[in-house]
């Protein structure tokens, strides 16, 4: 499988170099980590901006594997953007989708992410649920219109920074798809820690989305509980946990159609400079690692162990798979 990483707030161009000789195949794209200070350019502007970034890609073969309007820090989102309770606030959240669009293309990707990291309410009684889902909806199907060849992938996170999601799982990113203009162009991509902050199995999450094809792309990282969104590296915390993440991925041939697994992780806060790329580096480790475990699964053991029942048999198996012991 292809794997590229989330890109962070750190000089670009001294990066790419270091992406490309760690492994990395494509990096991912908020639209003003593309085009910085995204708001001051014309559309032209902004589109030749975007042609710039593609040499420096094409440089270190890295490709672009899809664009992300990021509607969470301007002022005029604090209150969401495509369900934003003031109409010239939804107006620029719908700019930056088009921009957004306009870089993927000029990026040559046909992925635009949707983080609804403010799409929900602070206060339950400011706004209906049910209007603000269909103001989700037809942002979306704008989306949709203004680029006929353009995927729209949502990202489900149950909370924070907002209180109250509209869209906080998979289950809620198949509905949303199936109300829009064009369901085969609307998918999601599941992110580990936020499927966990939800209370529910990451793997099963994306199980959930493959088998309604509609797995569009994947964040793997790892979380500690319910609480605040960590972004650890992938299978820190719950080893088992990303073994079966990996498990369901190769088994239902993620990546032969050109998906790439993400790995969306933070350096921690005590990193020094010097290892401010261990985060990566060791996420990519355990991902190859837990992709070796796959592949030598025994499954003619597992099918002996479901026909028998025996799932403490099956658990120990898994468990010396993941220790080493044979």
């Amino acid at each position: 499988m292809n794997v590229r990483c989330a890109i962070q707030e750190i000089d670009f161009d001294t990066k790419l170099a270091r992406f490309a000789e760690l492994g990395f195949s494509a990096i991912q794209f908020h639209d003003d980590d593309a085009v910085p200070n995204i708001n001051d350019y014309t559309e032209e502007e902004i589109k030749q901006k975007a042609r710039e970034l593609k040499k420096k890609l094409d440089q270190y073969n890295l490709a672009a594997e899809f664009v992300a309007p990021r509607l969470w820090m301007d002022e005029r989102t604090a209150d969401g953007g495509f369900m934003s309770t003031s109409e010239k606030d939804r107006e620029y959240a719908m700019w930056r989708a088009y921009r957004s669009i306009d870089i993927a293309k000029e990026l040559d990707c046909d992925m635009i992410v949707l983080w609804l990291a403010r799409e929900g309410t602070l206060c339950a009684e400011s706004k209906s649920p049910v209007w603000a889902t269909r103001k989700l909806i037809e942002a979306i199907n704008k989306m949709l219109e203004y680029d006929p060849k353009i995927r729209i992938c949502i990202e489900p996170k149950p909370n924070e920074p907002i209180d109250r999601s509209i869209c906080g799982t998979m289950g809620h990113v198949m509905a949303v798809s199936a109300a829009t203009i064009d369901p085969s162009r609307v998918g999601g991509n599941l992110e580990s820690a936020h499927a966990i902050l939800a209370g529910l199995d990451p793997a099963h999450e994306i199980g959930f989305a493959l088998a309604m094809g509609k797995l569009m792309t994947v964040h793997l990282n790892d979380q500690n509980g319910i609480r605040y969104d960590q972004d650890k590296s992938f299978g820190v915390e719950n080893l088992r946990a990303a073994f079966n993440q990996v498990k369901v991925l190769k088994e239902n041939g993620y990546g032969d159609h050109g998906e790439y697994v993400g790995l969306d992780v933070k350096a921690m806060r005590t990193t020094k400079d010097e290892d401010s790329y261990k985060h990566l580096e060791n996420s990519l480790k355990i991902f190859k690692a837990l992709e070796d475990k796959v592949d030598r699964f025994d499954y003619d053991f597992q099918k002996k162990c479901v026909e028998n029942r025996d799932f403490e048999a099956l658990e120990m198996y898994i468990m010396n798979l993941l220790m080493g012991v044979d």
